[in-house]
């Protein structure tokens, strides 16, 4: 579906805030949810180093109490928000870990439970890794999908093995592109995260990721930079040796240049990250966050550049 009519002369690309109120009507807040579950790349499965850049929260640093049961997790951020704007609706986030590796019962129990947190759950939202996805799990999804929309959220982070096995990513791009088929087939939506400024990466490198990207049947992607934490592999190998990372300008005028190369059919979730202030090393800009998506805002009506404007 080409969603072109949500750009506008502010915002050159599909925001994921346009796009969720040209479709429900309101505004849509994600509430974070931590169901504790573990990871392949952890536990001895695939490894026991996870991925170097990821903290010991498993990429959950906002995500809620792991002591709470999800429905109190929910309805304590439920009630922050509230607090903030009273009206809207709510994507249900499974964000912390991999959130489909789990015995099938508990996945089973996990997904229901999902369903009944609020009638004003509109979404849920799973982050997983693509070597998590298998038939089985893609059943259970399709079940939920009877009830409610359904998102799940692919790390991919880069397509280049010289990056990924550096990072301990722990599968092979095939993987991806087979979770991908299985998705997709299923007619689930499909939301890829990527990082910039991974170690040793470059400008053409990044770009190359998202080329790759824009030739398979994704829905959203999600833009992050990397962040050197403190209580990382990366943070301690930065703190030993510092390694080259992108400057604002450098990241502002990569991401610009990867939406020309995204089809007007994937929403962009997101074109920076958080990192909790307390544990973040580096670098020091990306702690201005509506700073950065203001520069790319800036960069792309400066030079005239739209998302999907280089797609052929």
């Amino acid at each position: 579906m080409n969603l072109h009519y949500l750009m506008n002369h502010e915002k050159h690309y599909i925001t994921l805030n346009n796009y969720l109120r040209a479709h429900y009507g309101e505004k849509i807040y994600k509430i974070s949810l931590n169901p504790g579950f573990t990871c392949p790349n952890r536990d001895g499965k695939v490894d026991t180093t996870g991925c170097l850049f990821c903290s010991s929260l498993k990429s959950g640093d906002f995500s809620g109490d792991v002591s709470l049961s999800l429905k109190a997790q929910f309805a304590s951020v439920k009630e922050r928000m509230q607090a903030k704007w009273e009206e809207g609706s709510y994507i249900a986030y499974l964000q912390a870990g991999t959130n489909t590796y789990a015995p099938f019962d508990i996945l089973e129990n996990t997904f229901s439970t999902l369903l009944n947190l609020d009638e004003k759950v509109k979404i849920i939202s799973i982050a997983t890794r693509p070597d998590e996805i298998y038939p089985e799990v893609v059943e259970l999804l399709k079940k939920l999908k009877t009830q409610k929309t359904v998102w799940v959220e692919l790390g991919l982070q880069s397509i280049h093995p010289k990056t990924y096995r550096f990072f301990h990513r722990g599968y092979e791009n095939d993987s991806f592109e087979r979770a991908v088929k299985l998705l997709h087939e299923a007619n689930i939506d499909i939301i890829v995260h990527i990082i910039n400024g991974l170690p040793y990466e470059t400008k053409d490198m990044m770009l190359e990721t998202v080329k790759y990207l824009a030739a398979f049947p994704i829905q959203g992607i999600k833009i992050h930079m990397l962040h050197v934490m403190k209580d990382t592999p990366f943070g301690e190998m930065y703190l030993k040796e510092p390694f080259s990372l992108l400057t604002l300008k450098e990241y502002v005028e990569i991401t610009a240049e990867q939406l020309r190369y995204l089809p007007t059919s994937i929403v962009i979730h997101r074109l920076t990250g958080d990192a909790p202030i307390s544990l973040l090393i580096a670098p020091e800009w990306t702690k201005r966050k509506f700073v950065v998506l203001n520069e790319i805002d800036k960069y792309m009506r400066k030079e005239n550049i739209w998302q999907g404007d280089l797609v052929k």
